[in-house]
């Protein structure tokens, strides 16, 4: 089995449920608060991973231009932006719909990838992104267009480009390293978490100090989030040092399994009947790009 499969489900796995505790936070503190939850505590415990992977391996920290922090940059800003418009989706739609709506980020990242990152797929890689972006819309809208707002259409479009922006960004930036993949992808975690963490700290402390004032009030919460978070992270960038963003992602769709079970075990909302037909295709595209 290639190594970026296993990678892909742990992420998929822990991200599940990091969206979960974000909703569960989002109702008491604001979006900026929760998106930054997700950084926080992760930037030192992606320091120790990064320190640990370095230090086990003998390998010497890479001296890096201007380019590759450009690259770290841009994709520490897109995932701010593609968080916090997650979690308004949280406020407009259910739980599983608004991570549904996000995961658009897979055939936008195909897409951009070829354009613009010359990542160019297959044709089975192709129809594996394709049927799995059907399936995710399928889960995402079930009783068709006109029973979703235009709001929360943009939104969900939305987060998915600027998650797509970010994967493309971490995985430029990982091939830049020119290491190892384990020790390539925690160099690139551990920046742009540090890069997140201060722009919102930054920002916060400006313009609404009582969101972390809020943030302090809720710590085994905002650690379960960084936790959760710094697990998944570890996932989805070792995947992507291994393999293109579009087949990483489209695999990772998977991750609406597990939000359908968090969805209908812990937040009791009712699943539909198209989530069955969903599930199956996403099933379908998982098996083409593996096969691909």
């Amino acid at each position: 089995m290639s190594l970026w499969i296993p990678f892909t489900v742990m992420a998929a796995f822990m991200q599940s449920w990091r969206n979960a505790f974000q909703k569960r936070l989002s109702t008491d503190v604001d979006t900026l608060g929760v998106t930054l939850a997700r950084f926080i505590l992760a930037v030192p415990m992606a320091a120790l991973y990064a320190f640990v992977l370095f230090s086990y391996e003998g390998s010497a920290v890479p001296q890096m231009n201007a380019k590759f922090y450009l690259a770290i940059v841009l994709a520490a800003i897109s995932q701010i932006f593609a968080t916090a418009l997650m979690v308004k989706l949280f406020r407009l739609r259910n739980y599983a719909m608004g991570v549904g709506l996000a995961k658009s980020e897979a055939v936008i990242a195909a897409v951009l990838g070829a354009l613009l990152f010359a990542a160019p797929l297959s044709a089975m890689a192709w129809c594996g992104v394709i049927i799995g972006s059907i399936a995710v819309w399928l889960m995402s809208v079930p009783k068709g267009m006109r029973n979703i707002s235009w709001p929360t259409m943009l939104i969900g479009l939305a987060s998915g480009l600027c998650f797509a922006f970010t994967t493309l960004w971490v995985r430029e930036a990982s091939l830049m390293t020119q290491l190892p993949f384990l020790q390539s992808a925690a160099y690139v975690l551990f920046w742009v978490l540090l890069v997140q963490t201060l722009i919102l700290l930054l920002w916060l402390l400006v313009r609404s100090p009582q969101t972390l004032r809020a943030l302090c009030l809720k710590p085994k919460l905002v650690f379960i989030i960084s936790f959760c978070s710094f697990v998944g992270s570890i996932g989805w960038f070792t995947a992507m040092s291994l393999e293109t963003v579009a087949l990483v992602k489209t695999l990772g769709q998977i991750e609406i399994f597990f939000t359908l079970l968090i969805s209908a075990k812990w937040f009791k909302e009712r699943l539909q009947r198209s989530d069955k037909w969903g599930l199956g295709l996403i099933l379908v595209g998982a098996v083409l790009v593996i096969l691909a």
